[in-house]
Formats: C-alpha cells, structure tokens, sequence
C-alpha cells in the first residue's frame, strides 16, 4: 500500500524498524540515542540502501517532534521561572549568539564566501539543535540543574533568533532586487509578529484552561489526547503563519497551560507521540545528509565542520567563563553547543530563495550542520572518558586512619542512619566512612564523626579498621557496588561478619550466594509496617493481621529457597496476585522457628524483591 506521495505501510515499518534495531545498539554502545537515529536514517535514505528517496517531505512531518518537544519543555516552564530564567535568555543567550556569530562569519569568510553569505552560514551553525541538546540533557538527567536550565534558557534565545534572522534575510533579498513577490515589507512583518503573540498569549490565558474543564467533563480520554496536540500543534501553525517559530509558539502554549490543573495530564498524552515524532526527526535529518557531496568535498567538508565546532566552542566556553560559570559547566556547555541545528535548515533555504547562498553552498553548509549534529553524542562520550571528576574538597574531612569499632559502616545514607541508634544506644564502638563529602558534612551538624573513604578500595577497608571489625555493615545504595566490596570483604577479612543491605530480590539472590551473614532488602520491612497500618484502619483484629503479616513472611522465606536453586521464576506460585485464579498454596500457620541461610527466620525480617517480582 503506498500513498500518492510514495510513502506507505513498508515505508513506516523500515522507519521504525530502523529505530528499533539502531538505538538499543548505540545506547549499549555508550554513544546515544541520537546518534542511533541519525545513523539509522543515513543506511536507509537515498545515500544509503535508497529506500527512502525524499527526505526533506519526511522531515517536515518530523519536525512536529520538535514542536511537541517545546511543549512540554513550556508546560514545565511557569511565567514565574521563566521570568526568574530572563537574564540567562536575554543576557547569556543573546551574548553567546552575538559571539559565536562574529567569530563564525569570519571563519567563514577565510573560507571564501561574501560577507553576507558567510554572516547567514554562521548564523546558522550558531543556533544548536534543541531535539539534540534536550534529548542529551534529558538522557543524563541534567535538564533540571541550574546548568541545565541555563542551557535550556540560551536555546530559547537561539529560537528567538530565528525570526530576526529571517527577516534579515528577506530585507537583504528586497534590497538587492531578489525579494519574494508577496512578501511583506519588514515593519509590517515585524507588527503582525508582534500581533500574532499577544493574540496567542490572550487565547492561552482565558480560553484554554476553560477550553480543557469542559472537555474532561465531558469524561473522553481520547478527546483530551486529540485536544492536546490541537493546542500545541495548532499553536505552532499560527505563529508560523505570524512569520515566528514554530517550536517557539509551542513553547508558548505551554507556558500557558503550565499553570493549569490539566498540566500533568497533557503531558502525559503528548509524550508518546513527542517520543515517535522526534525519532522519526533524527531518522530524517541522517537521511538528509548528501553523502556523495561529502565524499566528492570531503577535504572541505571536514576542515568546515572542524573549524565550525572548534571556533564555536571557543567561543561559548569564554563566555561562559566571562559570565562566571565555572570551568566543569562552561567546558560541558561548549561541548554540548558546539553544532549546528534544525533552524539552520529553514534559514539555508530562505537564504538560498532570494539568492544570498548558492546551492552548492546551501547543500555544503547543510551537511556540515548535520555532520556537527552526529559528532555532538561523540564529542561530550570522549569529554566524558578524558576528564576524571574533581576530587572532593575535604576540608575539615578526615580520611580513615587506623580506625578500630567493633563494628565498620560502609556507607552512611537513611538506612545507616536507623541502624546506628540500637548500636549507639548499647555504646558499640562504630567506625563510619562515606565518599559523599556532602552527607559527611552534613551528619556532623548531628553529632556525627564520619571518614572520608572508598569502601571499594581494599587500602581503604584496611585503614578503617575492617581486620579488626567484629561486624562489616554494609550499607551503601547501587547494589554493584555492594557486591564488590562484599567480594573483598569475603576474600580479605574472612572472620568479619557481613552484614548487607540489598537492593532487590535478585541482589538478595547474589547475596546469599556470596555467603554474607546476613541481608535484608532495604523496603521489606517498611512494606510490612505500612501493610499492618492499612489493615488495621481496614478493621481487621490484630491475631488476624498478625497471622497474614506471618504468612507474607513464610512465603517469602520459601520463595528465595526455590529461587537460590532455580532463579527469579522459580518461586513466583508464591506470589498473591489480584487476578481471579487459585491460589496454589493454602494458609498455614507460621514456622516459629528455623533459620534460612542468609535470611531471616519467620519470626524475625525477611528479605527481598524484583519489579512485579523483584522488589
């Protein structure tokens, strides 16, 4: 089945097939998701195995990912964080651009182009990809840090850029005899801009948050999904038909209807198909890429993308420094701005309309932007692996030295915290290391002496008195963390006991085979306060919830002897579920006595879980 535009139903599976195959990889691989997708749509587009032979049609469709993007980047942005974040928009993004601009132009005129037609080359580059950038932050985590949010404000400022730029370029084709017929002279563009925003800002205060009350009266889940992209879609086309941007008017949509009650749930309908939509971008944007002009203008083509990115990372990193940032935040800026974007594409071929850039020129800065967008995954993973973190400040921070409590803590984060009161409370001597410099600060405001150290470090343990310790508590959050030092534990201090806070049932599993004294998943036994709490307010009698409290014990306890010897499945007959099934294993009465190994007895805690099964 193929449509009359030549896209049909093998088209959308080789697309998604393409996703679905490349970004797994890369992501494994270390590099991204988006380099996946970009490397995806290069081996299917017309350069590569030639199935797709019109991207550009492609990415128009695609570029309603970015749309959706700036949508829910608004709806978490409220009027009053973003007038909080107005220094960072106006003052940092606008110096930025001015610089990297400057310096770009003239890189590109030592390339041989015209003042006017390296000035639109430069400018492009100078606006960085949002899709790249946001997806990048939001995948590290980063896009709610002050540095992420000074990120996200220097983005909507190259946003911004993009109308003056536009407007620039036309009245450069209107001075020069090559401006478009119908086209508005600029003041009147300028004013039905500016009429075009105060008309959607009016709309979003008084129309949309009533707009969405009717419609969930209405009680229709899928209506208020279709409603959700009219508001960010429909939004976006008006400010393109205003002469703006369309990412800029979802943006601004958003930050109308951040503050309304249906926030949370338009972004839950949106996400999907923002997720679909921005794939299916990148897919695109790697189809685009000329690849025969790279391999004919290689040369020129790699010195272009090289100057383009060095120059421009310069660039951000002495602003950045200038405005104070310090080195970490301005070197990871100047990495993750360093390419160009998708408005490059929009200025290159209204620039290229009233002939201020030739096509070649047009098809060569084009793929030089997409080159940078590719580049930009690799560039922050070898940033990554060449810079080591700063060493911690330990100022007024002991490192351990000789220590010698009965009992060693590696880890002090909420779980040691409970712990050490039943110790305290009979006078055993602790000894506490920690590699969070804030949590060591911070607990000696309580009365706290922790050591700085790296419990996974044997000269560490040592030091802090683990061949002496009658008891090795270890109580550290990652799991694999844990487990290596519980394997030094087990191999260098063989008379410790060990006592381990595991993660989740499968962590308990590795736990009990390793040969610790003693584990305890770290939710266990405040899921089984909380569920005595709930069935007591239920009205059931305390004999009845503590024989039911006993069983969820004995099943467990069960459970992880079948797993220790057949894995996670092994024991899931064990597991109550809501569904109307039997239950294979009738109540019995509690074991009151026994010992599991590695566990608890039924009469004592209990260990772990995984997900539905592993928690």
């Amino acid at each position: 089945m193929t449509d009359a535009s030549g896209f049909g139903l093998g088209h959308a599976v080789a697309l998604l097939a393409a996703g679905v195959v490349a970004v797994p990889v890369f992501r494994k691989l270390g590099l991204g998701s988006v380099l996946g997708y970009l490397a995806a749509g290069l081996v299917i587009g017309p350069f590569g195995l030639g199935l797709f032979a019109d991207p550009e049609t492609l990415l128009h469709v695609a570029e309603l990912g970015v749309v959706l993007f700036l949508f829910i980047i608004g709806l978490e942005m409220r009027p009053t964080k973003l007038w909080a974040l107005r220094w960072d928009i106006f003052g940092l993004g606008a110096i930025q651009v001015l610089t990297c601009g400057a310096l770009l132009t003239g890189v590109a005129m030592l390339g041989g182009l015209p003042l006017a037609a390296a000035a639109v080359g430069a400018m492009g580059f100078v606006l960085s990809s949002t899709a790249v950038i946001m997806q990048v932050l939001e995948e590290a985590g980063d896009a709610n840090t002050p540095a992420g949010q000074r990120a996200i404000s220097i983005l909507l400022l190259e946003d911004l850029s993009i109308v003056p730029l536009l407007a620039l370029v036309a009245l450069w084709g209107a001075l020069h005899g090559n401006a478009e017929p119908n086209a508005l002279p600029v003041w009147q563009s300028i004013m039905f801009g500016i009429a075009t925003i105060i008309a959607v800002v009016a709309v979003g205060r008084w129309l949309l948050d009533p707009m969405f009350r009717i419609l969930a009266r209405a009680g229709a889940r899928e209506v208020m999904t279709a409603a959700a992209l009219l508001v960010a879609l429909g939004t976006a086309l008006v400010m393109e038909a205003g002469g703006l941007s369309m990412a800029m008017g979802a943006f601004l949509a958003g930050v109308l209807l951040s503050e309304s009650t249906f926030r949370h749930q338009l972004e839950a309908d949106i996400e999907p198909f923002r997720g679909i939509l921005l794939g299916l971008f990148f897919l695109s944007v790697g189809m685009s890429l000329n690849l025969d002009l790279v391999l004919k203008q290689w040369p020129l083509v790699a010195a272009g993308v090289l100057a383009f990115m060095a120059v421009k990372s310069f660039g951000i990193y002495v602003v950045a420094r200038l405005m104070k940032s310090d080195h970490a935040e301005a070197r990871q800026r100047a990495a993750l701005f360093a390419q160009g974007g998708e408005f490059a594409f929009v200025l290159y071929v209204a620039a290229q309309g009233v002939n201020l850039l030739d096509a070649e020129t047009s098809a060569m800065m084009t793929a030089i932007v997409i080159l940078s967008m590719a580049l930009t995954p690799l560039v922050l993973l070898v940033l990554k692996k060449a810079v080591k973190p700063p060493a911690p400040l330990l100022d007024g921070i002991d490192k351990p030295e000789n220590l010698r409590g009965r009992v060693l803590f590696v880890g002090f984060g909420r779980f040691a915290q409970v712990v050490t009161q039943s110790l305290l409370a009979r006078d055993v001597e602790l000894s506490l290391i920690e590699i969070d410099v804030d949590m060591i600060r911070a607990a000696a405001n309580f009365g706290f002496k922790i050591h700085y150290g790296d419990g996974t470090r044997l000269d560490v343990l040592r030091a802090s008195g683990a061949a002496s310790a009658e008891a090795i508590l270890i109580c550290v959050d990652k799991p694999e963390v844990a487990d290596r030092i519980v394997a030094l534990c087990k191999s260098e201090f063989p008379l410790a006991k060990l006592f381990v806070r595991a993660y989740d049932r499968g962590h308990v599993l590795r736990l009990v085979k390793a040969g610790v004294d003693y584990q305890i998943r770290e939710l266990f036994e405040s899921a089984l306060v909380f569920s005595k709490a709930v069935l007591r307010s239920l009205d059931f009698e305390d004999e009845v919830i503590a024989d039911v409290i006993s069983d969820v014990r004995r099943r467990d306890i069960e459970r992880q002897e079948l797993e220790l010897v057949g894995g996670l499945e092994a024991g899931r007959t064990l597991i109550r579920g809501n569904m109307p099934t039997p239950q294979p294993t009738p109540f019995t009465p509690p074991r009151r006595a026994g010992k599991v190994i590695g566990s608890e007895v039924a009469s004592e805690t209990a260990p772990t879980t995984t997900a539905a099964t592993q928690n």
